[in-house]
């Protein structure tokens, strides 16, 4: 194995990367993690000598089975996120393990995006994208991976590298691969020179079409190395690696107006495709009657939805999308004299406001979240996408509906792209084990049937996957079938990428390797393993995400129920460090999540199971006496500083290895001196109660204190001092702590007491609640929020906290003088993000520089309280994309707006992180202009 590959075979490993978002399982006999290009040509070179099969596995987030395997599992994410915007963004290069929210956030400042727009644009990478054809709501076929490819770099299985972009690519293909260039040619003439072939062809491509190989790819490009180009965009990893893309990007349309239609019936839906297609409506997505009742069910579902009786109703979702919103309200003021004709039942209105089409967007965007969280317990969602001329889609439809009924699927959902004639459907199975697949069976069978019947595809932008591989005869015909064949083995002559995705002779492989689904826990009974979790996982390039996390619940569960005690043993052991202590636990995967799981609450609950009683009473020890803790942990930072480094790091090293490591912090040089203590300030005449992060008492500020900086709370404080606005603070607050210290690691008792001693402290400072608290470190915050929703005497609802970023923004700003720096770079934190704050936020950085600059790699840091000092690998993983992008860059200044969070980033880029209201004290005085 090459020594710029990581090999993991540990069986944790391999079963954590067993699962992708499809409702097939294999487990790989090892999964390879290759730097570079080249480390992926000696794999080749391995497997051409072994025989085991490798396949390429990115985001994960495929639905069809493309991305696992029992062979070698090469994660093509790890070292393949570069991305580069050329031509002043016309084009883009990416790796392809960079997703498709990621390139697109780095074309906003051009004005482009680039065409494909999945779903799962936040997980989905761009290798997939290309490697599935992926496409999307709004880019049809006139603007997929197909149509906006410019370029690729391959590793054919060879080991040739080709940059077809090269002016010589055809030649160096000619030269390298003789029959590979021969053979492409053959097929292209084959299939162009044969007017029944090419007709076909032109018939299954005249329609979105990801079934089997791209064979338009022949009838399209001349050069052998650009129809080698164009087929590997579909081929799901089969004829070879993609090194680098480059796209070709369309124009970013910022303003949309958005309006949902409801008509009687599906009829009546699909009959008016035609005249709003002709008004140039950029998406047109269809519900069905069972959609639309689903969608009512949503709390934030639009009020005249809610209102509707369902009866056959079906609804239309359109919307036109501009570069500025005059031509937006100009596509809307010319579209609606075509829809004011139509037979719609309630408003027909395009909506502007942002929040009412977000609302609108919810009922379709949410059907699969509120589908599949609503799964009985041991079922597969399953997410199916097939395409049909527009004019049989309502036969389609109709037909469709009653397969259902006939293999008793209830509440099976019909939705999708309109315009294409590409609808989804979902319905829920019980898979695996021993289960019978009778009924699954036969209705792939007649849905085949029903769709081929009516000249589709069986897929549209799923990807053929194992789903699909035994039917892609059928839908071509043994002709051009084999023409697939001969693609395959041209590249692939040794079968070793990806076998059994795509093409398959068993005919029955589409029901075998599925995966079932035990019943463990909520969190877990739950997930439909999508990995839309992993990009925003501070853990994800060091140990397991929160998917895998599950994953391994669930196989954990499984070898108890078939006795299995040495498995069972082996991943507990491996659990523990993987999975639990190395979790930030910052609740992030939430915000990602489409059943909204948080498997941070996992974890914590895990940690509470395995907290002692010893430990228990230590910590409810420590939040008796918690100003003379914290104040003992200032007192050790400062002494550290006054000692050299090296000593420091080797005492508290040693320390941690006779010492239990999840309790001994390990020291290190950026950390500060201590803080300074808090203390009481009765105001009877205050506007809001300051609760004073206890971090302010153990860490210092950036400056280190010398320079009589005081940290966040005391810059607040001069800040409302200027707007005259009057602060007084908790009678006791140097004992008081929002309590995440003691939740975050399941430490119940400690969290009771301590919530014991700040509710009655905040309701006293608050006079019943009449007066806000505010938290001066955005985890504080929400903790503070937590315990006052975890109370049970219900009087303490009535107190509200809010962050002081927020109130600054909302109470002060207006009443400051501000002289801006030129620049600031800014790190918003995970906690800041989940209370909605990064609004307000990044309204005060702007007050405070002219150019406010957040990482587009952006993630929580993973210092989540303590676990940066506990386990500083984990900060250092969650960090390095953020800290590699500002390397050699210069700010005026850095921020955040936590404490612990501005230590992770100071770590991380070497740069002093100090909260963005030190600034603002810094950059302004009061009182300002007046203001409201």
């Amino acid at each position: 194995m090459t020594t710029t590959t990581e090999l993991r075979t540990r069986l944790v490993d391999r079963l954590a990367w067993s699962r992708d978002a499809s409702h097939f399982a294999l487990v790989p006999q090892a999964v390879a993690v290759p730097a570079d290009a080249a480390a992926v040509g000696s794999l080749f070179a391995d497997a051409a000598l072994t025989g085991v099969p490798l396949t390429f596995r990115s985001g994960g987030t495929s639905l069809s089975g493309q991305a696992g395997t029992e062979g070698i599992l090469v994660d093509t994410r790890r070292h393949f996120r570069g991305i580069e915007v050329l031509d002043d963004g016309a084009r883009v290069r990416t790796g392809p393990g960079a997703t498709v929210r990621q390139v697109n956030a780095r074309l906003v400042p051009h004005g482009r995006k680039i065409g494909p727009d999945p779903a799962s644009e936040s997980a989905c990478t761009l290798g997939g994208v290309v490697a599935n054809n992926s496409s999307g709501m709004a880019c049809g076929t006139t603007a997929n991976s197909y149509a906006t490819l410019d370029s690729l770099v391959l590793v054919l299985p060879s080991g040739t590298v080709l940059d077809t972009a090269a002016p010589d690519a055809d030649d160096r293909l000619r030269a390298l691969e003789p029959e590979l260039h021969a053979g492409l040619a053959r097929l292209r003439d084959r299939v162009r020179d044969d007017p029944a072939l090419r007709a076909r062809v032109e018939q299954q491509f005249s329609m979105k079409n990801t079934m089997g190989y791209g064979l338009n790819s022949l009838l399209d490009h001349t050069r052998p190395a650009d129809v080698l180009a164009h087929l590997v965009v579909g081929s799901e990893g089969t004829l070879a690696f993609i090194a680098s893309i480059v796209l070709r990007t369309v124009p970013l349309l910022p303003h949309a107006r958005t309006g949902l239609l409801v008509f009687s019936d599906l009829a009546g839906a699909t009959g008016a495709l035609p005249e709003i297609v002709a008004t140039g409506a950029t998406t047109v997505e269809l519900l069905d009657a069972t959609s639309l009742r689903v969608g009512q069910t949503d709390p934030r579902a639009d009020a005249a939805l809610r209102a509707l009786e369902v009866d056959r109703h079906a609804a239309l979702l359109v919307e036109y999308q501009a570069a500025t919103a005059q031509e937006a309200d100009e596509l809307a003021g010319a579209a609606t004299g075509v829809l004011g004709t139509l037979p719609v039942s309630g408003p027909r209105t395009l909506a502007a406001d942002p929040a009412a089409r977000a609302a609108l967007w919810h009922i379709r965007k949410g059907l699969y979240a509120t589908v599949a969280g609503a799964r009985p317990t041991g079922t597969t969602a399953l997410l199916e996408d097939v395409v049909v001329p527009v004019p049989a889609l309502l036969p389609t439809c109709e037909a469709l509906s009653r397969l259902f009924d006939k293999h008793e699927y209830d509440h099976a959902v019909i939705f999708g792209h309109a315009k294409d004639g590409n609808i989804h459907f979902m319905l829920t199975e019980r898979l695996g084990g021993d289960v019978p697949l009778d009924r699954f069976a036969r209705f792939t069978d007649d849905m085949v049937d029903l769709v081929l019947g009516h000249g589709g595809s069986l897929k549209a932008e799923h990807g053929t996957g194992r789903m699909m591989a035994p039917f892609v005869r059928r839908q071509y015909g043994d002709e051009l079938y084999e023409v697939m064949r001969e693609i395959k083995r041209l590249c692939d002559p040794r079968g070793v990428l990806n076998p059994g995705v795509l093409i398959d002779e068993d005919p029955e492989g589409h029901l075998r390797h599925l995966k079932s689904a035990p019943a463990v826990e909520q969190e877990v009974d739950r997930c439909v393993e999508c990995g839309f979790c992993e990009p925003v996982c501070p853990s994800r390039d060091l140990t397991t995400t929160p998917r895998q996390r599950i994953v391994l619940r669930r196989e954990m569960q499984r070898a108890r129920e078939t006795g299995d005690t040495a498995l069972l043993a082996e991943l507990e052991r491996d659990y523990e460090y993987d999975a639990i202590d190395t979790c930030a636990a910052d609740g992030m995967c939430q915000t990602a999540c489409p059943v909204l799981i948080n498997t941070g609450d996992l974890v914590k609950r895990l940690r509470a199971e395995q907290v002692g009683p010893l430990a228990q009473r230590g910590w409810v020890v420590a939040a008796k006496h918690w100003a003379g803790t914290t104040r003992a942990a200032a007192t050790a930072l400062t002494a550290a500083d006054a000692l050299p480094d090296r000593l420091v790091a080797g005492t508290t090293a040693l320390g941690r290895r006779v010492v239990d490591p999840e309790v001994l912090p390990a020291w290190s040089p950026e950390l500060p001196r201590g803080g300074r203590p808090r203390s009481d300030t009765g105001r009877p005449d205050a506007d809001a109660v300051l609760f004073a992060s206890c971090t302010g008492t153990m860490f210092g500020p950036a400056g280190g204190g010398r320079s009589g900086e005081q940290g966040a709370a005391a810059a607040f404080e001069r800040l409302c001092a200027r707007a005259g606005v009057v602060l007084t603070r908790p009678a006791g607050v140097a004992s008081l702590c929002c309590g995440t210290p003691w939740k975050s690691k399941g430490l119940t008792d400690g969290y009771a007491e301590m919530a014991r001693r700040v509710l009655p402290a905040l309701w006293e400072a608050t006079r019943g609640g009449e007066l806000p608290v505010v938290g001066d470190a955005s985890s504080c915050t929400e903790g503070l929020r937590g315990l006052v929703a975890d109370a049970e005497d219900e009087r303490y609802s009535a107190i509200r906290v809010v962050d002081a970023v927020a109130y600054t923004a909302e109470q002060l700003l207006h009443r400051l003088t501000i002289t801006p720096l030129d620049s600031l770079a800014l790190h918003p934190t995970c906690s800041a993000v989940r209370m909605g704050l990064d609004g307000p936020l990044r309204t005060v950085a702007a007050a405070v520089a002219r150019s406010v600059t957040v990482p587009a790699t952006w993630g929580c840091c993973g210092f989540a309280g303590d676990r940066g000092l506990l386990h500083p690998e984990l900060t250092a993983a969650a960090t390095a994309p953020q800290a590699a992008e500002l390397a050699g860059r210069t700010f005026d200044a850095h921020a955040s707006c936590n404490r612990t969070c501005e230590l992770g980033m100071t770590r991380a880029t070497g740069r002093p992180y100090e909260h963005v209201l030190e600034v603002l004290d810094r950059v302004s005085a009061g009182p300002g202009p007046a203001g409201p």
